[in-house]
């Protein structure tokens, strides 16, 4: 996620209202309409924040189907989610993207073992500046 590109990429996103809009939404569980706003934001960008865009829309989708008991959905996309969060590096676009790995993981190794993941606390996006937390 780096050169040129990724710096100018992350600069746009980083200043269009849709992102800013869609870590709100993220952040207070309203999975659908996080979808909206990334996924909009996913079709238009094809570089290299492409990917943690899917990542973070992946994850949205997981919490969805969660929240509609289907469980296999949840699964699959949170592990698909996690899998893309890993080729990203710590953080991009200002997002801590360690913690919300580690809160994810654990998520889905509770959905695995065939228990709930209710007890544990749900995806969040967090900074990455520690000054900011």
């Amino acid at each position: 996620m780096t050169g040129h590109h990724g710096v100018e990429q992350e600069r746009l996103l980083l200043l269009d209202p849709r992102f800013s809009r869609a870590i709100r939404l993220f952040n207070t569980h309203q999975w659908y309409a996080c979808h909206d706003e990334l996924e909009s934001l996913w079709h238009e960008n094809q570089g290299p924040m492409r990917t943690l865009l899917q990542a973070l829309l992946q994850i949205a989708v997981a919490e969805l189907h969660l929240e509609r008991q289907n469980r296999q959905g949840a699964v699959l996309l949170m592990g698909e989610g996690l899998g893309r969060l890993g080729r990203c590096g710590p953080s991009a676009l200002g997002l801590d993207l360690l913690f919300l790995a580690e809160l994810v993981g654990a998520r889905l190794q509770r959905l695995q073992a065939g228990a709930s993941p209710d007890d544990l606390p749900a995806p969040e996006l967090r900074s990455s500046n520690v000054d900011d937390q």
